[in-house]
Formats: structure tokens, C-alpha cells, sequence
């Protein structure tokens, strides 16, 4: 990384003609604390030493604090900026004459053709251009090639929305792409949905082979019945619009209380419980009666009690329920498929009880792991990627 260290001296040591000089010089704050989990996700991520990854934050920051004032006094000769692999600073210009100062300034120069106004002029045409057409996947200035490019599923489909724009055919660069995006919105535990008449929760998230998707209590849904997002209920986030967010794959009531809902591609499942203040789900580790154990439901709120018994038999007015395991946690009817707790280990879905958590009562749930043994399913972790065990 000796890049890394020559270009963090030449930006604190260089001076810039570009600069006013009666500018005064200020103490810099300390540079901020990284956050909890942010080295080892860009070692695991990015091949970084933690060492590397550390500098190149820093001349990333740097960078950051410097390219405003450059950017201002080149004006309209200013084609972009960007950080190279080591973190320093990339400032384009369309006049040669700025180079030198540019590199007094700390920053490596690079002359263009085209200012960053025009790009985004011609990016503007194309954000008022009409149907762009299904083929066409997006378009972007992009300063380090020095162009705005578009993506699309082919290259004429391309050409015929350039056309149609009316733009500068030179300044655009087609791009041929599979990808095919999707508005993302998440999905995790505690979320409120709607099936049918019925208000339930979402229990943990879990995947099967390419699905995603959640546990839930059975009595909630049968197979095949569109799952809604419920707003007022914790809601999940986008869950105001009136298309289903997934659809019942599976459920089984009475005899078992557990059933789990496939998501559309445009809702990502995460490995979290809660919105307001997330809980990391880490594994599925059964916990042992005497454990202190909580439900999240009703907009976030938490409730703990103890587990008391397992493998107990409830009998409701629809049948027997067994396997379900006892606690002295409140709820209130409306939570059904709400997530039980210890720590940050899954341990099941609310499946029934009586009282409320004005006046008290005991509650039953669903074991989460039987749920995921019976229909092939994994747990989606906050500390797993894709595809890798639950963690039990």
C-alpha cells in the first residue's frame, strides 16, 4: 500500500493555487470512530488488510474534504471526481492548463472532452424522454469514462432510445446488461401482514433454494392465499401499496402451527427483528425452560417472561395444536406469528395464549426450528451470507 501512504503525504502536505490563500487554516477534527463490524466487512468483502482498509478511509475522507473547494474554482471545466483504489483524489477538467494546479492541490488531474454540466444536461434529455421501454435498464453519467451510459437488454434497444432522446451520440456509451432490477424494500421479523381477514405478524425470515421468505403461524393463512403488508402493524417498509408483497407457500393447523410465505423478488428478506431498534438474529439455538425469553409485537414493543414448559398440547377452538412451548411473556390477539427471543437466537412464533399485557396471561409458541426442519428451510442471519447454515 505504499500508494496509499505517498498520497495520503502529498494531501496533507501540498498546497493549492486553486485555494484561496486567505483561507484560514482550521484544526481538523479527529476522524470518527468505525463503526462496530466496518473493517472486518471490507476484509471479508474487499481482500483489505485491516491496516489497508484503515488508510484508505482516511484518504477517502480526505479526499472527501478537498474536492468542494476544486470543484467550485474550476467551474464549468469541471468533469467529475472520484477516488482511485488507494483512496486519493481524481479531479477531471476539459483545459489542460488546470492540470498543474490541480496536482499542487493533491490531486491526480485527468483531462476530458466533456464537462460534467453537459453530461448531466444530456442525462436530464433522457430523464424527460418517454418510454424508455422495458429493454432499457437505466442510464448514468459516469465521469471516468466521461460519458453518460446507458444499460439496456440489447444493444438496438439502446440505440432506439438514444435516438429517440435526440442527444449527443457520441457522449453515450450502450451498455449491454442481463440485469434486470427491482425496487427492494425489506422484510424481517415482526413485520405486520394481512391474509385475507386475518392480522398476523411475521415470525423470522428464512430461504429455500432461490426463495425468500418468512415463518408465520399457521392458523394465519392457507396455501396459496396472498400475503399483504400491514402499515399500522410495525409495518413493513412500502407496505402501503395495495399489490401483495409474497404468497402462502405452506401452512399446517391444528396439529402444528406453522407456515411460511414465499416473497416477491422485489422484497428482501433480512436477517433483523424489529425497525425502530433492530435485533440481530444470530442463530436458532434452543433455549431451556427457566430461560428468560421475548416476543417483539405491537409497533416494536418488547415483552419478556420465562419459557416454562416445551412440548406442551394446547387445544383450541379449532383443534389441538402440540409441540408448542409454554411461557409467561404477555401478548394481545392480532400478534399471532410474532418472534420469540433469547438474545439474538430464534426461538419460535407466537401461536396463541390468553389474557393481554394489560392484565397478564401466558402465551404459546411455535418451535422455530420444527418449522424449518418440516418445509426444508434456513434461517436468514444477520451474520451469515446467502445460502450458509442457520447457525443452531
Amino acid at each position: 500500500m505504499r500508494r496509499i501512504r505517498a498520497a495520503a503525504v502529498s494531501l496533507v502536505l501540498a498546497t493549492s493555487a486553486l485555494i484561496p490563500s486567505a483561507t484560514p487554516v482550521q484544526a481538523q477534527p479527529a476522524p470518527p470512530a468505525h463503526p462496530p463490524g466496518l473493517i472486518e466487512a471490507m476484509r471479508r468483502d474487499l481482500g483489505l488488510t485491516a491496516e489497508q482498509a484503515v488508510q484508505v478511509l482516511a484518504a477517502e475522507r480526505r479526499a472527501a474534504e478537498r474536492e468542494p473547494a476544486l470543484r467550485t474554482r474550476l467551474a464549468a471545466r469541471f468533469g467529475g471526481s472520484w477516488v482511485d483504489d488507494t483512496g486519493a483524489l481524481v479531479v477531471a477538467t476539459t483545459d489542460a492548463a488546470d492540470a498543474a494546479a490541480l496536482a499542487r492541490a493533491g490531486a491526480r488531474p485527468v483531462v476530458v472532452s466533456r464537462s460534467l454540466a453537459s453530461l448531466e444536461v444530456i442525462a436530464g434529455v433522457l430523464n424527460r424522454t418517454r418510454n424508455p421501454g422495458r429493454a432499457i435498464r437505466g442510464w448514468h453519467v459516469d465521469v471516468r469514462s466521461n460519458s453518460v451510459v446507458v444499460l439496456a437488454a440489447d444493444a438496438a434497444a439502446g440505440e432506439a432510445f438514444v435516438r429517440r432522446g435526440g442527444v449527443d451520440r457520441a457522449a453515450v456509451r450502450i451498455e449491454v446488461t442481463a440485469e434486470r432490477p427491482v425496487p427492494y424494500a425489506d422484510v424481517r421479523g415482526a413485520d405486520g401482514i394481512k391474509i385475507g381477514s386475518k392480522v398476523c405478524l411475521a415470525g423470522f425470515t428464512v430461504r429455500r433454494q432461490k426463495k425468500e421468505g418468512f415463518v408465520t403461524a399457521g392458523h394465519c393463512g392457507k396455501p396459496g392465499d396472498p400475503v399483504y403488508g400491514h402499515p399500522a402493524l410495525n409495518g413493513a417498509r412500502g407496505a402501503a401499496s395495495s399489490d401483495p408483497i409474497g404468497v402462502v407457500e405452506a401452512s399446517s393447523y391444528p396439529g402444528d402451527d406453522y407456515g411460511w410465505v414465499s416473497l416477491d423478488p422485489a422484497w428482501k428478506a433480512v436477517g433483523l427483528v424489529g425497525r425502530d431498534r433492530p435485533t440481530v438474529v444470530t442463530g436458532s439455538t434452543e433455549a431451556l425452560p427457566g430461560s428468560r425469553v421475548c416476543i417483539m409485537a405491537g409497533h416494536g414493543a418488547f415483552h419478556c417472561g420465562t419459557i416454562q414448559q416445551r412440548n406442551v398440547s394446547v387445544t383450541y377452538p379449532d383443534g389441538t395444536v402440540s409441540g408448542l412451548t409454554r411461557t409467561n411473556v404477555c401478548a394481545e390477539p392480532g400478534n399471532s406469528g410474532a418472534p420469540f427471543l433469547v438474545g439474538g437466537l430464534a426461538q419460535g412464533f407466537l401461536s396463541g395464549g390468553t389474557g393481554n399485557c394489560g392484565t397478564g396471561g401466558i402465551t404459546f409458541f411455535q418451535p422455530v426450528n420444527e418449522a424449518l426442519a418440516a418445509y426444508g428451510l434456513t434461517l436468514i442471519t444477520a451474520i451469515s451470507p446467502p445460502g450458509a447454515a442457520s447457525g443452531r
